[in-house]
Parts: structure tokens; C-alpha cells; sequence
């Protein structure tokens, strides 16, 4: 039949792979257009020549879940189960992206977890867009090395369960894989770097103006001589003179005032 998977494949995490696929997904795929005219009798050879026809991502959309042309090449590939070499080399090359994204997502179904951190991690540094239809039949942006973080990092993709893989630091612990090196990693130290050469001119500037600036001297004020509150003895005889003459003026009034009123009224006429 031709929906049966070749009789020389050989089993995948256990089990048939055209297992990795549910079962709805796959009965759409074989009652597809696409599979019964485009993918009939396809091998390892022919089926580059539709991966290059590619033109968008995804894996099923609409009501009645019609799946993809890159969902359809997917479970061909895991029907004829190409030879890794084949596969590692759809990865490797550089002119058609849409391969390279469909080798990689059969590796991901297919490989150990480190074939798939040794062969997938190198794609981070590609950045080309790629075109990916949702469930909707919308589309939408999506760049290479996003599409291979949601491989590594997700567990469905395209409504397709990824087999579980171990993480980066395990294989590292164990001495399968160096410590990984960002490309960006040494620009953003020699951006740090510079930052930090900056700050120091700064701060070098800043202390030769403070050594050359003539310092400032608070000027003192004068102080406030307090007021005596001793006054010079000229002043105490004026002023003894003046109560004097105070007195002696009061005096002579109350003599006035008693005067008047000792002598007699005159009586009127």
C-alpha cells in the first residue's frame, strides 16, 4: 500500500515512525490532494525537489483540519525513513531554508537528544524569514532560529508531539557537549568593556578638575561685637541731671496744687 511505511525502517523511540504523528493528522495527510498527486512514489532523491517548491511552514489548518504541504513531506520522510546522512545534509546546506526547516523538524522526531542538540544548536545563527501558516490559514513572520528554539524548548509543534529530550547540561556534565558559545556573547563584552573604559575617563577627568579647582574659602564673618550693657559715666551724670531736674520740677507742682487748696474762696458778691 502506499500509505504503509517501507519494510526495511527501523523503529523510532518504539515504535512505528509514522506513529510520531496522531492518528487524526495522518487520515487527513492520506485523504490530502496533495499527498495522493504530489507525494505518490516519492523517494529520498525526489523529495528535495518538492522541499524546494516549499514557499511556507505549518502543519494543519481550517474546520476540517486540511494539513500542509510541509506536514505532508514531514510524514513522507518518516515513511520512506531516509539515511541520517541525507537528513544531516538537508540541515547543513544554505540556499533553501523551507528544506533546511523540514530536515529539522524530522530530526527533532527522529534523533537522539545529542544528535538533535549537536545539529540543531548551529541554526540559532540563522535569522531568515520564514512564512507560517496558523490554524486559521493566516500568515504570519517567524524566523529560523525561532522555529528551532520552539523544537528544542516546546513540547507540541504543529500539533505534532515532540519525543522528550534530555537538556544542554546534562550532555555537558557528561562530557558530550562543550559549553555553548554565543555569537553575540564577544560583542557584548567588548560593548561592556567599552562602557567601562568611558566611565573611567570620566571619573579620571572628574578628579583632575577637582585637584586643579582653587578651593573654596568660607569667609569668615566679623563677629558681632555684643553690646554693653554698661554705659559710659557721662552718660550716668546727664541722665542724673535730667531726673534732677524732674524732681524738682514735680516739686514745685505739688507745691502749686497745695497752695490752692489752702487758700480760702473768695466769696461771691
Amino acid at each position: 500500500m502506499a500509505n504503509r511505511t517501507i519494510k526495511d525502517a527501523k523503529t523510532v523511540h518504539g515504535t512505528n515512525p509514522q506513529y510520531l504523528i496522531e492518528k487524526i493528522i495522518r487520515t487527513r495527510i492520506y485523504e490530502s490532494r496533495y499527498w495522493k498527486e504530489e507525494c505518490f512514489a516519492l523517494n529520498a532523491e525526489l523529495i528535495v525537489d518538492k522541499g524546494i517548491e516549499l514557499r511556507f511552514i505549518g502543519g494543519i489548518y481550517g474546520g476540517n483540519i486540511k494539513p500542509t504541504p510541509f506536514m505532508c513531506l514531514l510524514l513522507k520522510l518518516l515513511q520512506i525513513q531516509p539515511y541520517k546522512d541525507i537528513v544531516i545534509e538537508f540541515i547543513r546546506q544554505e540556499d533553501f531554508k523551507y528544506v533546511r526547516a523540514l530536515g529539522a523538524f524530522y530530526l527533532r522526531l527522529t534523533g537522539t537528544s545529542l544528535e538533535t542538540w549537536k545539529y540543531l544548536e548551529p541554526l540559532y545563527n540563522d535569522y531568515r524569514k520564514l512564512r507560517r501558516m496558523d490554524r486559521m490559514g493566516n500568515f504570519s513572520i517567524m524566523h529560523m532560529d525561532e522555529f528551532i528554539d520552539t523544537l528544542l524548548r516546546e513540547d507540541r509543534v504543529f500539533d505534532v508531539i515532540l519525543p522528550r529530550i534530555s537538556k544542554r547540561s546534562v550532555h555537558e556534565e557528561a562530557g558530550d557537549l562543550e559549553p555553548r558559545i554565543s555569537v553575540l556573547e564577544e560583542d557584548i563584552n567588548n560593548a561592556e568593556s567599552e562602557e567601562e573604559e568611558v566611565q573611567r575617563e570620566t571619573e579620571r577627568e572628574m578628579d583632575k578638575r577637582r585637584a586643579y579647582s582653587p578651593k573654596r574659602q568660607r569667609s569668615k564673618s566679623p563677629k558681632r561685637t555684643s553690646r554693653s550693657r554698661s554705659r559710659s559715666p557721662g552718660y550716668k551724670k546727664s541722665r542724673s541731671h535730667s531726673d534732677k531736674r524732674k524732681r524738682d520740677r514735680s516739686d514745685s507742682v505739688d507745691r502749686r496744687r497745695r497752695s490752692r487748696s489752702r487758700s480760702p474762696s473768695k466769696p461771691y458778691i
